[in-house]
């Protein structure tokens, strides 16, 4: 039995949440959250739906894609709210990712310098020396600012 205390329409769950009522559609649309049917068939969500919205836009700030946020909610039993310990799990899963994130950032500030980023590391004059343009072999775009490394051959 659902009691109506429980639910919030569309308006305050945005106001509540500080996200545009169209957003929260965009999200139910994904399947990041659900509602239910009220009166004159107007969204309600439930109140616990706020601490979903709220751990959406945290992941979000931190640069997480919506489909790795679907994919940690996916992980929740019975598509529910996380609870303290799903919390603590998912920040863990999050935070490694954000660490090989920070690696992949400093790795770019670091060589900035040298390469814009553009893609021209298959250039035969790139400032990352990409002599003989070996880096075309392991691919498009900036090979080395992806993570690629240049073997002894190059570097010499």
């Amino acid at each position: 039995m659902t009691h109506s205390k429980d639910y919030i329409d569309i308006g305050e769950a945005a106001r509540r949440s500080g996200v545009a009522a169209s957003a929260l559609r965009f999200y139910e649309s994904r399947g990041l959250i659900r509602s239910i049917r009220g009166t004159g068939n107007r969204r309600r969500y439930h109140r616990a739906t706020l601490r979903r919205i709220a751990i959406l836009r945290i992941a979000q700030s931190l640069g997480l894609s919506l489909r790795e946020i679907e994919q940690a909610f996916d992980s929740l039993p019975d598509s529910r709210t996380p609870n303290r310990r799903d919390w603590t799990r998912l920040s863990s899963r999050w935070g490694r990712q954000l660490d090989r994130r920070i690696d992949e950032l400093q790795n770019l500030r670091d060589r900035l310098s040298g390469c814009i980023g553009c893609g021209c590391l298959s250039m035969k004059n790139c400032a990352l020396y990409n002599a003989g343009d070996a880096a075309a072999n392991l691919g498009s775009g900036p090979r080395y600012l992806l993570g690629d490394r240049p073997s002894a051959d190059e570097q010499a």
